[in-house]
C-alpha cells in the first residue's frame, strides 16, 4: 500500500507540474517530468530485487517483487488521473494472484524429507529398510554406529504431492513399525 501510495502522490506532484513544463524564454533548461515516474518505477525495481531471495536450489521472492512493481504502476495511473484504467489493473491483479495461488496449492511437486532411524542392536545394517522405502525414491546418506551396537541410518526420501499435504502415512508408518524413528525433516527445496 505504500508503494501504491508513493507512486500515486509522485505523478499527482508531476501532473502539478505539468503547467511549469518546458522552456520558458528566460530560462536554459527543459524539465523533462517524466523522469520522475520512470525514477519511481527504476528505484522499485531495485527494492524488488532486493525481495527475490535464493534457497538452495528454489528462488522466493519473484511473485513479491512483481506484485510491489505491478502496485507502483497502478499508483502512478490512479495519480495520474487514470483511475479506471489503475482499478483495472487493481482488478486483474487480484484475480491473477488470487487464481494462480489457488492453482499453485493444487499442482503436485516433488516432496522430499530426511529420516533417520534407530535400528536394534546386533541387527544388520539395513535390515527390512529396502522393502519400506522401495515404495519411494530413496537415497542413503550415511550411517553412524552408537556405543550401543545399534546404528543411525539417514535416507533422503521423495514423493511427490501437494505443498499442503502430509507426508505419506504408510511411509512413516512403516518406518515406526520396523525400526525406531528419530527424526523425520521436511526439506524445502527444488519444486
Amino acid at each position: 500500500m505504500l508503494v501504491g501510495l508513493a507512486a500515486a502522490v509522485a505523478m499527482i506532484q508531476t501532473n502539478i507540474l505539468l503547467p511549469v513544463d518546458g522552456k520558458t524564454p528566460s530560462s536554459f533548461a527543459v524539465m523533462d517530468l517524466m523522469r520522475l515516474p520512470l525514477g519511481i518505477l527504476t528505484g522499485v525495481g531495485f527494492i524488488g530485487g532486493g525481495a527475490i531471495l535464493r534457497y538452495g536450489a528454489s528462488i522466493k521472492g519473484v511473485t513479491t517483487a512483481a506484485t510491489l512493481w505491478v502496485v507502483t504502476v497502478i499508483g502512478l495511473c490512479m495519480g495520474g488521473g487514470q483511475l479506471i484504467l489503475g482499478c483495472a489493473a487493481t482488478a486483474l491483479v487480484m484475480i491473477t494472484l488470487w487464481v494462480l495461488k489457488a492453482v499453485d496449492l493444487r499442482l503436485s511437486r516433488i516432496q522430499r524429507a530426511r529420516v533417520t532411524v534407530e535400528t536394534s542392536p546386533g541387527a544388520s545394517a539395513m535390515g527390512d529398510m529396502p522393502a519400506v522405502l522401495d515404495q519411494y525414491d530413496h537415497r542413503f546418506i550415511r550411517q553412524r554406529e552408537l556405543r550401543s551396537g545399534a546404528r543411525l541410518l539417514t535416507f533422503e526420501v521423495r514423493w511427490s504431492g501437494q505443498s499442503r499435504d502430509a507426508p505419506p502415512r504408510a511411509l512413516v508408518e512403516g518406518l515406526t513399525q520396523s525400526h525406531h524413528l528419530k527424526s523425520f525433516e521436511l526439506i524445502q527445496g527444488d519444486h
